[in-house]
């Protein structure tokens, strides 16, 4: 598929998923931002959260609302994930997993959580464009 902005919102609109939603709309978002399309992805894919290059999971308010509200579909995702790689230990996936939190009640693993989730949604739907494979 091509990388068009009626065919992002068209994923947005038959996404289920409502981080996967979410995502669409960062995307959205940017889209005006940038001559070149891939890069609002490739931004995101090739320096990851911590970068700061996604503006709404900067600070600790922002990211523990974003876990909060996306918690279901973050959490399925890192299970597929590590079904799929067949382990059971989420520090196989997120090298700075903190064991002893192992319910991401604490911000630091709240902060893992929910850029992994940004991320991988967001690579999840990279993959739909031919551009971006």
């Amino acid at each position: 598929m091509k990388l068009t902005l009626t065919n992002v919102r068209e994923l947005k609109r038959h996404s289920a998923s409502p981080l996967t939603k979410a995502v669409c709309d960062f995307v959205i978002r940017r889209w005006h931002d940038y001559t070149n399309k891939k890069r609002i992805f490739t931004e995101v894919l090739s320096h990851g959260c911590v970068s700061g290059c996604v503006a709404e999971l900067i600070y600790t308010n922002d990211i523990t609302a974003f876990y909060e509200k996306y918690q279901r579909d973050i959490q399925h995702l890192l299970m597929e994930v590590m079904r799929e790689v067949s382990t059971y230990n989420p520090k196989d996936i997120l090298r700075e997993w903190n064991d002893e939190d192992m319910f991401a009640e604490d911000i630091d693993n709240q902060t893992l959580l929910a850029w992994y989730g940004f991320e991988e949604t967001l690579w999840r739907i990279a993959q739909q464009f031919e551009c971006l494979q």
